[in-house]
């Protein structure tokens, strides 16, 4: 068995082809498609997080939108660009989330990828520390994060207070039990991988990573797992770590879908810069009739190696095409691989 989500991007433009011409479309449609997801057996309702862009950015609103209407279905994030974030205002947020989902949420957090504007986070009133690089200041605020959502508290009570407070250090509230457990960490590279087992986070893997071996994407990726695992079993943790990899997965069974993905370009990995200094190599898509897909998707070692597959969807095709997409893989090759 395996989980399945998926993990939408939150496109819209006013474009003709668009069933998303606005924000509005793209909130209203999301909530819409977990909903229908939880219908059909999905188990994630997975968003990106963007600035400064026509996508998704604030994740909460939207999950906590997701949480009260669903009952099943897990709802996270693919990633939190930390570099953005107050850490003691998101434990806030994603406490409150998480008690309005029953325990559901799961938090994908990061570092961040590059993004639509230099240093974005600047604006947002943010910076490095003397001698700080901006991906160790969105590290240091995601331990800070990490740290405050034990629930320990840390601050000293006014001794004339508007309320009455329990005796001791104050908290953040509210404290949702265990989402620190359901906090995942968003890797580009092995080392970062090893870090985040380290400090006890779940692994979400996209499709892309920093190029370290010039091997194949999924063996790159399934390299890193391990790692990632062994690492893990080494820093003694007692619960047993989920690992997500990411996928763009398309059964071409109708006629429109052949008109959609039939001629798909990218079915081999990609190799290309995606910062200055960094080599990155990006997943192929996989497009074909479902025969075919389970015997390619059977060769990919990091599918093996996670528990989660999240399916990047089309967001902009509009609800009822993207449960088309998510039904298809369900039907038709999900149980040929042993995923259901």
């Amino acid at each position: 068995m395996k989980k399945i989500g998926f993990l939408s991007f939150g496109h819209w433009a006013n474009h003709p082809s668009y069933k998303t011409r606005t924000a509005a479309d793209t909130l209203l449609q999301s909530i819409d498609l977990a909903v229908a997801a939880e219908e059909i057996g999905i188990d994630g309702a997975y968003f990106r997080v963007h600035h400064f862009a026509s996508q998704l950015a604030s994740p909460f609103p939207l999950l906590a939108a997701v949480a009260a209407k669903t009952s099943k279905i897990e709802m996270g994030t693919g990633v939190i660009d930390m570099r953005y974030e107050n850490p003691l205002y998101m434990v806030e947020e994603a406490g409150a989330t998480d008690l309005i989902s029953q325990g559901r949420l799961q938090l994908g957090i990061s570092r961040g990828s590059p993004e639509q504007v230099i240093d974005g986070w600047r604006y947002f009133g943010y910076e490095p520390g003397k001698g700080e690089t901006d991906a160790e200041m969105g590290r240091r605020k995601a331990l800070e994060f990490l740290d405050r959502l034990k629930g320990a508290g840390f601050a000293q009570p006014n001794p004339n207070p508007m309320f009455p407070n329990p005796p001791g250090l104050l908290r953040l509230e509210p404290h949702a039990q265990g989402l620190r457990e359901r906090i995942w960490w968003g890797a580009a590279s092995n080392a970062t991988a090893v870090w985040a087992a380290e400090k006890g986070m779940n692994l979400q893997s996209s499709t892309l990573k920093f190029d370290e071996s010039g091997k194949p994407f999924h063996i790159q990726q399934a390299e890193q797992i391990r790692l990632y695992k062994e690492a893990w079993k080494k820093a003694g943790h007692k619960r047993v770590p989920r690992v997500s990899v990411s996928r763009s997965i398309f059964a071409l069974v109708t006629e429109q879908d052949h008109l959609y993905f039939g001629r798909e370009k990218n079915q081999t990995d990609q190799f290309g810069m995606i910062e200055p200094t960094k080599r990155a190599v990006f997943g192929r898509n996989y497009a074909a009739a479902p025969d075919q897909l389970i015997k390619e998707l059977a060769k990919d070692e990091a599918i093996q190696e996670a528990d989660t597959l999240l399916l990047t969807i089309p967001n902009t095709l509009g609800v009822e095409y993207n449960m088309h997409i998510l039904s298809s893989i369900l039907e038709h090759v999900a149980p040929g691989l042993g995923w259901r």
